[in-house]
Parts: structure tokens; C-alpha cells; sequence
């Protein structure tokens, strides 16, 4: 992925102060970026930029707030992405989100499902460009965070690049200076969620033209990246300034195995993926302990190994070994001594 560092994006957070958001990020993944999740890839790489699921300023307001705000400090640096229409209601879910110790927050202005939809949130904010921007000025002014937003290149029939520039200035003209294009239109009647990540072609030379347009903005692109090489030939051929990973880390989060070197020159936390899963057993141990099940915390662990021979007899053991009474990290890592060199083929059942 080329022989020097990534660089870092820096945004404003306010008058005088400056952000930096790392060159890599993993996308906030609905079911899949849980703090568990997140703590796992932190087991792979300390320096990618990690997003939580979406979380709704309605949630925060009424429902489990110190739950869903809540993660390890290890996850750092870690954004809160926010769903929601109602200004106010966002403005104290940013201060929530403050004093819970993120370093972000994210408005979602991509995600296409009918839920989403009905709550006037989403990618349907795109047809509304000055509520959006009226959105981000209450965030902004509720908080010194940086506030960022995730969109899609259009929406409906509404996917012309005059409309996505317009809005794109229409939100900076509120503060906002990051932005994360999913490279992909969304389809709001017609197509699941499922097949808006993946009907919809995508056109990354819309992300060039924003990069080349409004040179005074960064750009993060999302959507159909494959790895890390993949995400730096992006990098340059679109001159975007961080690029966003998302089902390929979900599939093998051993995708991310060689983002620090690039990110910050130093070696990775992990050597195999053997010795990844055996840093977040302690952690499993922790989490064991205050009652979450077995079975969640090995959600994440997966689609470890994903291409050796024993790829899916390590999926199997695990649904199996969820299932036991006994279920622990020790259990794991009995399965993990005779794994070689991080390879699970010979994983004794």
C-alpha cells in the first residue's frame, strides 16, 4: 500500500482548535460495530479511526443512555455516529456524547431503510440539504466536538452532481468540514438495505470531482473497498483524504493487519491471527463477567482466519462452543494451541 505513512485530516472542531482524523477508518455497521466488535479490532490496529453503530438522539433520550454510550477506553479513537432529525434532540446527544469521553460525533445522512425512513432520518436528509445544515449548526453549537457527516452520492432520482455539490456547500456552509461519501446512490423505494450496498454502481469519480471542486473540504470515500491496497490506489487515483472500510473488515478483520506501520510507522499489536484473538480473551474474561453472553462476545472473532483451510471449522467450533455450559475464554484458547501459525487447520475440537 506504498511506502509511506498515510497521512492525517485535520478539521476544525471550533474557533481555534483542530482534529485529526486518521488516513483509515472501519464504518459504523448496524449489528456488527458493536464496543465488542471495536475492542477486537483494536487487537489488530490501535490507529484506525472506529465508529459505533448509529446510535438515535431518540435512544439517548429515552432510552439506556450510559449503555449505548458506553465502551473501553482502549477503542479510542472512536466517533459516535448519530441518527436523527430533531435539532435539539441532537444538540444533547452531542453533549451526551462529550461527557461519555468520544472524541466525534457523525451525523448519518446514507442509511436507506424504511425504519430509518419513517423517522425522517437518514439518507432521506439528503433531500433536504438546509435541515441538515440546521441539524449540524445545533450539534456544533452544543459542543467544541467535531461534528461530520456520512452521505450518499444521491437519493432516488435526485443523484446529479450539481444536486450532491449543492449539498455538500450547503452543509459546510454550517461548519461542517468532513465528509464521508458512500459512493453509491440510494435507492428509497424499491431496494433493502442489502442491495443499497450493492445495486446501486458505484462512481467514485463523483468523490474526485468534490475533492477537486472544493479543495478548502476533506473527503473520506466509503463503499466497495476491498483492503488495504485497494484503499490506498482509491486514495490516489480519487485524492480523497482517508478512505472507509466496512464489510471487508466485518467479513476478516484481519484485512486491517497492516494499518499501523501505514498510520503511524509502528509495527502492528498482533503478528497473527492467532496472537489477535489471543489479546482479547482477557477482555472476554472482563466482559464474561458482567453478563454478557459468550456467544456475543464471539461475534466478532468470526471471520477470523477466513481463507486458510481451517476457516470453517473454526466458525463451526465457535457456534458449537457457544452452546457449552462451560464456555470461556479458556475454551479458546485451548483451540487456539495446536492453530501453528495462526492458521486454525489443526484446531484440536
Amino acid at each position: 500500500m506504498g511506502e509511506h505513512h498515510l497521512p492525517v485530516t485535520e478539521t476544525g472542531a471550533g474557533p481555534g482548535s483542530v482534529t485529526p482524523f486518521p488516513a483509515l477508518s472501519v464504518a459504523p455497521m448496524l449489528d456488527v460495530t458493536d464496543r465488542h466488535f471495536r475492542r477486537f479490532v483494536r487487537s489488530i490496529s490501535r490507529h484506525v479511526l472506529l465508529y459505533t453503530e448509529m446510535v438515535t438522539e431518540q435512544a439517548l433520550r429515552f432510552g439506556p443512555a450510559d449503555r449505548l454510550l458506553a465502551f473501553s477506553p482502549e477503542e479510542q479513537p472512536l466517533v459516535l455516529q448519530l441518527g436523527g432529525s430533531d435539532p435539539d434532540g441532537l444538540a444533547v446527544a452531542v453533549q451526551q456524547a462529550r461527557a461519555a469521553g468520544y472524541g466525534a460525533v457523525n451525523l448519518n445522512v446514507g442509511c436507506p431503510s424504511s425504519r430509518v425512513q419513517s423517522g425522517s432520518f437518514g439518507a432521506c436528509l439528503m433531500l433536504d440539504p438546509g435541515l441538515v445544515a440546521e441539524l449540524v449548526a445545533a450539534m456544533r453549537s452544543a459542543s467544541p466536538l467535531p461534528v461530520t457527516v456520512k452521505h450518499r452520492i444521491g437519493v432516488d432520482e435526485h443523484d446529479s452532481y450539481p444536486e450532491l455539490l449543492r449539498f455538500v456547500d450547503t452543509v459546510a456552509e454550517a461548519g461542517v468540514t468532513f465528509f464521508t461519501v458512500h459512493a453509491r446512490k440510494a435507492w428509497l423505494k424499491g431496494l433493502s438495505p442489502k442491495e443499497n450496498r450493492n445495486i446501486p454502481p458505484l462512481e467514485y469519480g463523483f468523490v474526485t470531482r468534490l475533492v477537486q471542486d472544493r479543495p478548502g473540504l476533506a473527503f473520506e470515500l466509503n463503499g466497495g473497498v476491498r483492503d488495504l491496497g485497494h484503499a490506498e490506489r482509491l486514495r490516489q487515483e480519487t485524492g480523497c483524504h482517508a478512505v472507509m472500510l466496512g464489510r471487508a473488515v466485518r467479513d476478516r478483520p484481519w484485512v486491517l493487519a497492516g494499518a499501523d506501520p501505514l498510520l503511524s510507522g509502528g509495527e502492528a499489536p498482533a503478528d497473527s491471527e492467532k496472537a489477535a484473538v489471543l489479546d482479547y480473551l482477557p477482555y472476554m474474561e472482563e466482559m464474561l463477567g458482567r453478563g454478557v453472553p459468550f456467544r456475543t462476545l464471539t461475534r466478532p472473532l468470526q471471520g477470523m482466519f477466513a481463507g486458510s483451510p481451517g476457516a470453517r471449522r473454526w466458525r463451526r467450533l465457535l457456534n458449537e462452543t457457544a452452546l457449552r455450559s462451560d464456555a470461556g475464554p479458556d475454551v479458546l484458547g485451548s483451540m487456539l494451541e495446536t492453530a501453528g501459525s495462526g492458521h486454525p487447520a489443526a484446531v484440536a475440537p
